[in-house]
């Protein structure tokens, strides 16, 4: 290591210096700080994607609206996505510390909150869309069909003069609005069920983790139970020991005294 290098090292701040020294896995924290900054930017979208969707069917309703709808939507699912893959990534970290299981829970806690809300959201957009797209086949069968029944010459010549004067252009614009609303119908209905599989996924994920953790748990609790059982059993050996130890020296006690009375005895 270069003076200059050296230098720039010991100008760092002590806390920082320590923060580096001590972190528990740096990759491990980086893709979860990554993972908390996306879902607070998801929370954002989410709200946004909201308010955006409430003035759907209104008189505030625009194509420009509807676009930022869509882009909302598109752009918060694939983030969703990418967020479900770091998410289930971190959930089978190997040898974390009770630090990184406490993120690893909240990760997982927050992801699946939102993705919850989200999902509402898309529903709410669906139900929109399939209303919008009911409107427009019915404004479309009211512009090429006559009003009214003709049960006459004069009757039909009336039809057939509706038919005429029904205009071309707004039979076409609301055909093109029945395909643009049913795209993005199924466009939605896909996000749906693919964020439906990675919530599966994640829950299934975070449900194995919870499994092994009752398992430790239960394996810890029997090896404290045997702990405390062989524990009391080397009392009882202790115990028993100095009982024969005390009777033993007893006994060599007695013979001791034996002995003595009968070279007493003999001496005399």
């Amino acid at each position: 290591m270069s003076f200059d290098q050296l230098s720039s090292l010991e100008a760092q701040p002590t806390t920082m210096r320590r923060n580096e020294e001590y972190q528990d896995d740096p990759e491990f924290t980086s893709l979860s700080q990554d993972l908390m900054t996306k879902l607070f930017t998801l929370t954002g979208n989410i709200s946004r994607l909201s308010n955006q969707i409430g003035l759907l069917g209104t008189n505030r309703d625009t194509e420009r609206v509807r676009e930022r709808v869509h882009d909302l939507l598109e752009e918060t699912k694939d983030t969703f996505k990418d967020v479900g893959e770091g998410v289930k990534k971190i959930q089978t970290w190997e040898d974390v510390s009770p630090s990184q299981k406490y993120t690893q829970q909240k990760l997982s806690r927050e992801f699946q909150a939102s993705l919850t809300e989200f999902q509402s959201v898309q529903r709410s957009a669906l139900e929109k869309e399939r209303a919008s797209a009911s409107a427009a086949r019915t404004a479309m069968e009211d512009a090429t069909s006559p009003s009214g029944e003709a049960g006459d010459a004069f009757g039909q010549q009336q039809a057939q003069e509706q038919l005429r004067l029904a205009s071309q252009d707004e039979v076409d614009f609301q055909d093109s609005l029945i395909v643009e609303r049913e795209a993005e119908i199924r466009n939605i209905e896909q996000g749906v069920t693919e964020l439906n599989e990675l919530f599966r996924d994640v829950a299934h994920i975070v449900g194995e983790q919870g499994e092994q953790l009752d398992t430790i748990a239960a394996n810890v609790e029997d090896t404290r139970t045997d702990t405390r059982a062989a524990d009391v059993e080397l009392r009882r050996a202790s115990h028993y020991q100095r009982s024969t130890r005390s009777k033993a020296c007893m006994l060599l006690l007695i013979i001791a005294i034996i002995v003595t009375i009968v070279l007493l005895a003999v001496l005399t």
